[in-house]
Formats: C-alpha cells, structure tokens, sequence
C-alpha cells in the first residue's frame, strides 16, 4: 500500500475526524475570555495553548479507545452496514497492530498532563481527571457499553470530565449549569444517535436490542428539554448572565440547533455522527453562526 493511502488508513481508524469532540475541553477558556472577575492568566494566550494542548491530549486518548473499542466490536462491526467498512473491521489493520497503537497513543495522551502535573503541581486535579475519564472508558469499553442506557450516561460523563479538565488545566472558574447543560446536551446527542442505530443496524450492538422505542424518543425530548432550559438557566443566573444582561438571546440559537436536531432524528436522517450533521447542515450553521453573532453582540453591547 502507498504511503499516503496507508495515511489516509490510520486517519480514518483513529476517527480523526472525530478529534472536533475534544472542543469541549475549550469551554472553560472560552468564557473565561469575557470574564473580567477570570485573573488574567486564565483569559490570556498562554491558557489558551494551555487549554488546546489538553484538547490535543484528550483527541490521542480518544483515538487510543476509538481503536480498543474496534478491536472489541469486531464480529459486530464486520456485521454493520456502515461500520463494516472500518479499517480494522475490514482486516485492513490487523488487531495486534491497533492495539500496539493505541498503547502509543495512551503514552503520547497522557505526556502532557503529567508534565504540567511536574512544573505545576497545583494542576493535579486536571491530571487526576484526565485519569479519571481514561479509567472509565477502559469500563466502558470493557463492558458498560453493553447496558442500554448506562452506556449513553457514561458517553455524557466523559464530556463533562473533558469540560472540567479543560478548566482545571488553567484554574479557571467554570460555571455548574454549563457542566450540567454538557452532560445532558451530550445525552441528547446520544440518545438520537442510538435511535439512528435501532433503525439502521439493530443486530450491531447488544444493548440496541433492550432500548424500547417509545421510552428512548421519550429519553431525546427529556434531554432536549432539559439541556435548553439549563442553558438559559445559565444566561439569566449565573455571574456571565449577570454581567452580560443579552446573553440569554443566544438560547434562541442553542433552540434552534436542538429543534433542528430533533427533526432529523425523526427524519431518520444519519445523526449517527454528530460532527459530520455540523458540518453538512445549512440550518445547523445558521445555528451556530447565530449564536457566535449573538454572543458577540451580548458582549459588545455590555462593554
């Protein structure tokens, strides 16, 4: 195999596309920029590489379960319309040599922490739970993806411990209803991605099989619900709502990318990978160019 097409092999087993997800560690910086009550280490440049060199931590350790995860679901992949064509369900990667990689990555993944750990012991708790989500992926990919619904709060957690390492990392302040409204936002976004999996590939995962139709599209509107109102909980409440009196207007925007969502679940349209919905859906931009516009305004408008 050529060079670039072997390239091409790894990127796509390493779910490189997927490393988008690893945003989430950025929460922290991102309303701390417009914070002024943040001391100014925790708004400047420096946390900023701070904060994206964890995300770079979490996308290698992500990648390193992404490759255990396929390494485990072999027989069930081999089975699925999609997953099939993955690049060790397709015997393109032999077993041994992913589970080599990912060994490689797990190193690479946890260097950076652990040097911050060294130079910076007061960080110790963005170590400790970058640890803490490597623990539990290793149960969930061991079994916990197995249990309906136990598998999707585990997927929800995983966010909220990348949003809290994001803040530990620079010791910034990171409001509760935000970690809340990441836990539930990402259940929603899981929950739609099950349904999508019940309809496409029910044969493909043993816990599809135990999610009843109705309690699961009850589990997405619960989800829905839950994850907008804690958001504009957090624009009236919270210190940054207080400071910035418009930032509830970008709740307008966090709705309508719900809704949107919600309709092309429904639809039965492929959510099965939220990154790739983003990046294709005209009105899903306008959401998102929405509330970037709306969020700007709210802080210039205060200032």
């Amino acid at each position: 195999m050529k060079p670039i097409n072997q390239v091409r092999l790894w990127m796509k087993a390493i779910r490189l596309d997927q490393w988008t997800k690893n945003g989430v560690v950025m929460l922290a910086w991102f309303f701390s920029v417009a914070d002024s009550s943040q001391k100014t280490l925790e708004r400047g440049f420096v946390s900023f590489l701070m904060a994206f060199a964890m995300a770079a931590s979490f996308s290698l350790l992500s990648s390193a379960f992404y490759l255990l995860n396929d390494v485990s679901d072999y027989e069930a992949d081999r089975r699925h319309p999609v997953k099939r064509h993955r690049p060790i369900a397709s015997r393109l990667i032999s077993r041994i040599t992913a589970v080599r990689v990912a060994l490689v990555l797990f190193a690479l993944g946890f260097a950076y922490p652990a040097l911050v750990v060294i130079y910076l012991p007061s960080r110790t708790i963005a170590f400790g739970t970058v640890l803490a989500y490597t623990v539990m992926q290793c149960f969930y990919t061991g079994f916990l993806k197995r249990i309906a619904y136990v598998d999707v709060i585990t997927l929800a957690a995983g966010f909220v411990l990348r949003a809290v390492a994001g803040a530990a990392i620079i010791a910034a302040y990171i409001s509760p209803w935000l970690l809340v409204c990441t836990f539930t936002l990402s259940m929603f976004l899981a929950f739609c991605k099950r349904l999508h999996e019940r309809e496409i590939a029910l044969e493909s995962r043993a816990a599809l099989k135990n999610y009843h139709p109705r309690l699961l599209a009850t589990c997405i509107i619960l989800a829905a619900i839950a994850s907008f109102a804690e958001y504009f909980a957090y624009t009236v409440t919270s210190k940054m709502g207080e400071r910035f009196p418009l930032l509830w207007i970008t709740s307008i925007f966090v709705a309508l990318g719900i809704l949107r969502y919600m309709y092309l679940a429904w639809r039965k349209e492929d959510v099965g990978r939220p990154e790739k919905v983003l990046l294709s859906d005209r009105i899903l931009w306008l959401a998102i160019g929405g509330y970037a516009a709306s969020a700007i305004f709210a802080v210039l408008y205060r200032s």
